[in-house]
């Protein structure tokens, strides 16, 4: 079979179209036939070092397609099932080997290569209204990157809990997908946190939600009304530098977390709940899961060029 396999750390020409061996899989696991692999910023920390992995290396956590083999222990999976997951390994690859335990089974209405735009952004947007602050009807909100993959699932989903949403965008284009996304007001990065502070009448937000990290980081700060939280949950722009806690008591008593997905899929339960609704809402048509770029796998290269020059909107797939 083919995969990308990277041989050191580097710039995305490290990334190898190679003809592997085809993994077989042992107890609990399951052989998945790929239709789809969600592509996603930190496979660029781990190719390009700022993530520690072993060489050599084959990216991928997020991918769908069907079960074509079951390994001894498996129940409740078949031959033949749809599924998705946010927590494979080694997905950037004709065929990649599952955790049947994290299998997320896809539902009828989802096409598999919807299903394997959604689960780690999904899921993300899901724990991050749920779990990292609890948004509430009534709430203001900024998320950056409006047009991102998660920023366009975050804005939809705010919007059916009775939030107002601000977002950030680098461009027109990126600005219409916000609003088709509900966005009630989008800006620029230039400047951000004075127009949200013009936008709520020298308030601020009850919470930003900042995948984008060091260039927003502080105006993220800047942002939040008394008692608000920053939720740093991606760093795009790059790492953002060691923080004086004093900073959080000066801007009046803030809250800063930075949450990771897995740590919100601690148990069978919780991956449940949180796959099945945003897999329902996609189903039932009222989450939108916009794919902005589908690339052959052997153009991977190419994906985490434009990916890293953020030159894409809403999902990037690679496709066997």
């Amino acid at each position: 079979m083919h995969a990308i396999v990277a041989r050191q750390s580097g710039g995305p020409e490290v990334l190898e179209y190679a003809e592997i061996e085809q993994p077989t899989p042992g107890p609990g696991q399951l052989l998945v036939k790929v239709a789809a692999t969600g592509v996603n910023f930190i496979e660029t920390y781990q190719r390009g070092g700022m993530y520690k992995v072993t060489y050599p290396f084959t990216p991928g956590s997020e991918a769908a397609g069907t079960v074509e083999a079951v390994g001894e222990g498996v129940e409740g999976i078949a031959v033949g099932s749809r599924v998705a997951t946010a927590e494979g390994q080694e997905c950037y690859a004709e065929y990649t080997v599952l955790d049947a335990a994290k299998a997320l089974p896809v539902p009828e209405g989802v096409d598999l290569h919807t299903a394997a735009a959604l689960p780690l952004q999904g899921m993300t947007a899901h724990y991050l209204i749920n779990s990292s602050f609890r948004v509430e009807p009534g709430h203001t909100v900024l998320v950056h990157a409006g047009a991102g993959g998660v920023g366009l699932l975050l804005t939809q989903l705010l919007k059916s809990r009775g939030a107002r949403v601000i977002t950030t965008v680098s461009t027109d284009e990126k600005e219409q997908l916000a609003r088709t996304a509900g966005a009630d007001e989008v800006l620029r990065y230039e400047g951000f946190a004075e127009a949200v502070r013009e936008l709520t009448n020298g308030v601020g937000v009850n919470v930003v939600y900042d995948g984008v990290g060091k260039d927003t980081f502080d105006g993220s700060l800047a942002s939040l009304r008394s008692r608000g939280f920053l939720v740093l949950f991606g760093a795009a722009s790059g790492a953002v530098p060691p923080v004086d806690p004093q900073r959080l008591n000066a801007g009046g008593s803030l809250s800063l977390t930075r949450p990771k997905l897995a740590d919100f899929l601690a148990n069978p339960q919780e991956r449940l709940w949180r796959s099945s609704e945003v897999f329902s809402a996609v189903a039932d048509g009222s989450l939108k899961v916009r794919i902005g770029a589908s690339y052959p796998l052997a153009e991977a290269q190419r994906a985490h060029e434009d990916l890293e020059g953020r030159r894409t909107t809403g999902k990037v797939l690679l496709v066997p």
